[in-house]
């Protein structure tokens, strides 16, 4: 199940601090801030989705995130690559290293970020 866009902005703050009070969620969030309830909201339909729960403080939520970061985002470029690059990390790959404009420099080091991957999967 996919974050709406709101939510993904909130995830990224809960994150960011692993384990975050509704305060720590304001006080962290970018401008302009949501109402608390806006937040309240989200945080329900994110439970509801089983990407956050929280622990009880007396009448205070501490939330935390049920889904890693990496695992949410790989599992997102897994479906880019399904829907938009006929399920071929190659030509996923082939149209990363044109398009976005790496100098050399970062293509030199994508290409020992790949020659190390190649190594690992050798032994």
């Amino acid at each position: 199940m996919a974050l709406s866009k709101s939510e993904e902005q909130l995830m990224e703050v809960i994150w960011k601090h692993k384990k975050v009070f509704m305060k720590e969620i304001i006080e962290n969030y970018p401008d302009p801030k949501p109402a608390t309830t806006t937040l309240a909201t989200l945080l329900k339909r994110m439970q509801d989705k089983g990407f956050v729960a929280y622990t009880l403080f007396g009448n205070s939520r501490q939330y935390y995130p049920l889904v890693a970061k990496t695992d949410y985002f790989s599992k997102h470029v897994k479906g880019i690559i399904k829907d938009y690059f006929n399920n071929s990390p190659m030509q996923f790959a082939s149209f990363f290293t044109k398009s976005t404009e790496l100098t050399s420099s970062e293509l030199e080091d994508l290409k020992k970020i790949v020659d190390s991957e190649i190594q690992r999967k050798k032994k």
